[in-house]
């Protein structure tokens, strides 16, 4: 082989060399959120729930809430949920993403958070009613989308203090949001208003 072929042939095992470290790196990288599957508020639950009897064995569920953007179906890449330890008197947030914990965090709260109920309707469904009520109306006129979806006991359900409720926050750019209270267990909405 003379001088310029193997200079040739250097050259190409060279650019091979890097492309495919390119390729390794890519490879390897973390995966941007737009590839991680979306998944309903319940689907985490169990996880997020042995990870809390590991903490402690009396942890109730209290609170969840989308940690990531929601997309149209009621489903989000990652969904947080809090548990609160009567015993201990403690409270343990976990964010669930592709079906492990990737988040855990002691939260210090002042007053005694009351569980959710145990049978509550999944975060598509609740936003399939908000949708239904106001919603769709909401997102159509105004170019709307969903900023927050929370489930919780004893929120915005005046009378009905043990009720566990989907509380739907709408935004829009330049217009006051639009809060919708789904009932949990029952799937009807409950209460509207913009603010």
């Amino acid at each position: 082989m003379d001088v310029h072929a193997l200079k040739g042939w250097t050259a190409r095992v060279t650019r091979g060399c890097c492309m495919g470290a390119i390729l390794l790196v890519l490879a390897i990288s973390p995966v941007s959120a737009r590839d991680l599957a979306a998944f309903a508020a319940r689907s985490g639950l169990d996880v997020a729930h042995a990870a809390a009897k590991v903490w402690a064995e009396d942890a109730v569920l209290v609170y969840v809430e989308n940690d990531e953007s929601v997309v149209g179906s009621g489903r989000s890449v990652r969904w947080g949920y809090l548990f609160f330890s009567p015993a201990s008197q403690r409270s343990r947030a976990y964010s669930i993403r592709e079906g492990r914990v990737i988040e855990a965090e002691d939260l210090s709260m002042d007053f005694v958070a009351p569980p959710v109920s145990a049978h509550w309707i999944d975060s598509e469904s609740a936003l399939a009613a908000a949708d239904e009520k106001v919603g769709r109306e909401f997102r159509e006129k105004h170019g709307g989308v969903i900023g927050t979806m929370l489930l919780a006991r004893g929120v915005f359900s005046d009378g009905s203090p043990d009720q566990t409720n989907w509380v739907l926050i709408y935004t829009s750019p330049g217009n006051p949001s639009l809060f919708v209270v789904v009932d949990a267990t029952e799937g009807k909405v409950r209460r509207t208003w913009r603010g």
